[in-house]
């Protein structure tokens, strides 16, 4: 089987509100990108996630628990595990667990995620209470990728209004608006 490394590897982070926000995204989004998905969800440490099975049911795309060492291929979306950090190497997931920094997973992978692949790296911030996924937004925008944050619709604003009033979004944009933006990205890295 041939191994396809993606384009971009898009970080989706979001707690609060946003499972509906995860099914909305998958739902718009083609399943042949030819990028990878990584969601990056705060849950409660003991809880057993079925995230990945819920989201199975909004996208032809595998989805798939990310695991140590796993590959980061392309058309597929992976799930962080409950009570981990995650982050990348190689295009493979390292999994630190029990996670390290509070609610701040989506900072930790987004950071891994810009020191990794540059402009490559794709952070979109979703519903959600605190600041989570501000900072590692500022480190994927000071790498050269792009950074989005879901518009008004958020159920739990916080989040994307945090990283917006920081300065480190690029694009601020209804749920369905963003597949489209992210090819348009795409085919402009490819030229």
């Amino acid at each position: 089987m041939k191994t396809v490394s993606p384009i971009f590897i898009v970080g989706i982070g979001g707690s609060a509100g946003a499972l509906n926000a995860y099914k909305a995204l998958l739902d718009a989004m083609p399943f042949d990108t030819g990028m990878a998905f990584v969601i990056v969800s705060h849950m409660n440490p003991t809880a057993h996630s079925q995230l990945a099975y819920l989201l199975s049911r909004h996208t032809e795309m595998p989805v798939i628990v990310a695991s140590e060492a796993m590959p980061i291929l392309a058309n597929r979306v992976y799930v962080i595990p409950p009570d981990s950090d995650l982050t990348i190497k190689n295009y493979r997931f390292k999994v630190i667990s029990p996670r390290s920094y509070g609610h701040k997973q989506i900072d930790v992978f987004f950071i891994s995620l810009a020191n990794e692949i540059g402009v490559r790296a794709v952070g979109i911030v979703l519903s959600g209470y605190d600041h989570d996924g501000t900072e590692g937004c500022k480190h994927i925008k000071a790498k050269g990728g792009k950074t989005f944050a879901q518009d008004m619709s958020a159920e739990v604003d916080y989040m994307p209004l945090s990283a917006q009033a920081a300065g480190c979004t690029d694009f601020v944009l209804p749920l369905n608006k963003i597949p489209a933006k992210l090819e348009r990205l795409a085919a402009a890295l490819k030229t």
